[in-house]
């Protein structure tokens, strides 16, 4: 995803945006209906309240009449009580509808990430896509909370006041609404620099969330090369960029809900002084039938319907940021909910329980990045049950084979084949319960250790795991924790070793029970007790199993059935050990390389 999503603009309200939200609300929206139904009765009981004031001065208190005076107080505070109630619960029920919509928005953001291919996340930070599924989501609560529905409840009762001020007098409606041009001129003005602001914000902390993201990650690095400084530093700017954005959104919101507060005072200040004078002049005048006359409860009346009438055009002008932000926010989730770089799906896919594992490269090429390629024209084959070793320098392409072999990325040209079928001809998860991946970097979830080996095949009984498992010695790493088997494994298995944690790879392996089983240099980066147990569990998993394994020490690969010498994206030779040396081409360079280099030790002059 490039940065060109994190400037999406539009309009304010976008059809298209609201289009697109509509089906995560449709299930629920008998919330929003209850919520729109209990605003509209809350609205007509607090238009009602200044008009039985109205009726209480001019009917009673200035006439002195007293007869059903108590029924239009009474009337007065049922009516605020119900209005209280019926706020609330508009309230509940709008939240309980946006909640569950937003519940069942995530759940799509989050199966549509687990769609698409490793190359997307490998150009995305992982802090802007924790960000679509967070802060940007949550700007949607927010509109749903106190937005849409409240809007049209507010537009709803300004219109409703304006037909009731023009019921009681329309010259003085016409009168009061001289400030209106005003309104309507600076708010247009503000508005567009409102939306500008919240843009660069959200641009701003998703810049915040993937830098913390990415330094927290790395906490230990940054410590062991004393980079604390100049890395604080970098988050202080990115900081001060989040903080001035959000002050300049602030101002402009500050300035436009300051500007209507002043139009408010102006506003009852003029309704005093012009309906002032005029109740003034009919109370020292007997009017004749007809003749316009306006009395102090029409008055009163028009101080406090124009009070509540600019407290939801204040309102307006805050909630309108609540939804710019929120349709910058929908427009950057749908930005990725339309990422459609996904592997492509077979119209009726292969989904075999089983297969015989017989592998075939025929000419195939791959590049990460177009005019750079990784693999150029590599054509192999692999029977059932062989044990094939994959060796090179860094960067020939060795990691690349495994990871098409399991379709994290598709083959630029060429194809891969299973017992003669095209893995893209594969349902895709048939395919890599078919094909077991035992990385070099093993990454565990928070669980139990046992969760941790069923990850890939959770239908298997735990005593059958730990059966399986026994096989492996993994026994004897685990009676070490007091959990055992169901030891709590830390965020990324920070409380297990790096050999550890090869062995439960190899543990889940060896528990989905893969026809073909691929190893990424699995048994490095270990202590030597390790490694033994490490090289027992090699033996064990690929017994019975076509296997390919990537291998820097060439010391661990001499026993396989053939090896495969890759050099700048080819094959460039292959063969057994004792071929490969009496050959005296890459391989036997190699090894001799690699012999020198531990004959010479670290301390070796000549380095």
């Amino acid at each position: 995803m490039s940065d060109k999503f994190e400037q999406l603009q539009g309009r304010t309200v976008d059809p298209h945006v609201l289009r697109r939200l509509w089906p995560f609300l449709r299930p629920h929206q008998r919330w929003v209906w209850i919520g729109f139904g209990c605003l509209l009765f809350g609205l007509a009981c607090r238009l009602a309240g200044p008009y039985l004031v109205k009726i209480a001065i001019d009917d009673h208190l200035n006439v002195g009449e007293a007869d059903g005076y108590g029924w239009i107080v009474s009337l007065f505070l049922v009516l605020a009580v119900v209005e209280s109630l019926l706020r609330r619960f508009q309230q509940v029920a709008v939240d309980t509808g946006g909640q569950s919509a937003l519940l069942d928005l995530r759940l799509a953001i989050f199966r549509h990430l687990q769609r698409l291919p490793t190359r997307f996340f490998d150009r995305t930070p992982t802090g802007k896509l924790i960000g679509r599924v967070t802060t940007d989501v949550e700007a949607l609560n927010e509109m749903f909370s106190t937005g849409v529905v409240t809007i049209l409840g507010d537009l709803i009762f300004l219109f409703a006041t304006l037909a009731i001020l023009f019921g009681l007098d329309w010259q003085l409606t016409l009168v009061t609404l001289a400030v209106v041009p005003a309104l309507l001129g600076v708010t247009l003005f503000i508005r567009i620099r409102v939306r500008a602001a919240y843009v660069t914000m959200r641009s701003k902390l998703s810049e915040m969330n993937a830098y913390l993201h990415e330094q927290v990650s790395g906490m230990p690095v940054v410590q062991m090369f004393n980079r604390q400084e100049s890395t604080r530093a970098g988050y202080g700017e990115i900081n001060q960029g989040v903080r001035g954005s959000q002050l300049r959104t602030v101002r402009w919101e500050t300035l436009l809900s300051t500007f209507v507060e002043l139009l408010s005072s102006f506003t009852v200040a003029l309704i005093l002084w012009y309906g002032g004078g005029e109740v003034a002049s009919s109370m020292g005048a007997n009017p004749s039938p007809g003749e316009r006359a306006l009395t102090l409860g029409v008055l009163f009346a028009f101080v406090d319907y124009m009070q509540k009438f600019f407290q939801p055009l204040n309102e307006l002008s805050l909630k309108y940021t609540v939804l710019q932000n929120a349709m910058t926010a929908s427009r950057r989730i749908f930005s990725l909910l339309d990422e459609d770089d996904c592997l492509p799906v077979p119209n009726s896919p292969y989904c075999p329980k089983q297969v015989r594992g017989e592998l075939a490269f025929e000419k195939v090429s791959f590049s990460y990045n177009e005019g750079s390629p990784v693999l150029e024209e590599i054509d192999f084959r692999v029977t059932p049950g062989e044990r094939v070793a994959l060796v090179g320098v860094t960067g020939a392409g060795k990691s690349t084979v495994l990871k098409l072999l399991t379709r994290l990325y598709d083959v630029s040209s060429g194809c891969i084949t299973i017992d003669g079928v095209d893995i893209r001809d594969f349902d895709l998860q048939a395919l890599r319960q078919r094909v077991g991946m035992v990385p070099q970097d093993v990454f565990l979830f928070e669980g139990t250790i046992l969760d941790n080996i069923r990850l890939g095949k959770p239908e298997v009984s735990e005593a059958a795991a730990i059966a399986a498992d026994t096989r492996l010695h993994l026994d004897k790493l685990v009676d070490r924790f007091p959990g055992g088997w169901y030891e709590p494994v830390r965020e990324r298995g920070r409380n297990l070793s790096a050999g550890e944690k090869q062995l439960i790879s190899f543990a889940r392996v060896l528990a989905a029970a893969p026809e073909v089983l691929v190893l990424d240099e699995a048994t490095s980066n270990v202590d030597s007790h390790t490694e033994h147990l490490l090289q027992e569990a090699v033996h064990e998993v690929m017994q019975g199993r076509t296997s390919i394994a990537i291998a820097h020490r060439l010391s661990t690969v001499r026993d396989v059935d053939r090896i495969l010498v890759f050099e700048k994206g080819r094959v460039a030779e292959q063969g057994t050990h004792d071929a490969l040396m009496a050959a005296e081409g890459v391989y036997a360079r190699l090894v001799r390389l690699q012999e020198g280099l531990v004959d010479t030790g670290a301390g070796d002059e000549r380095a």
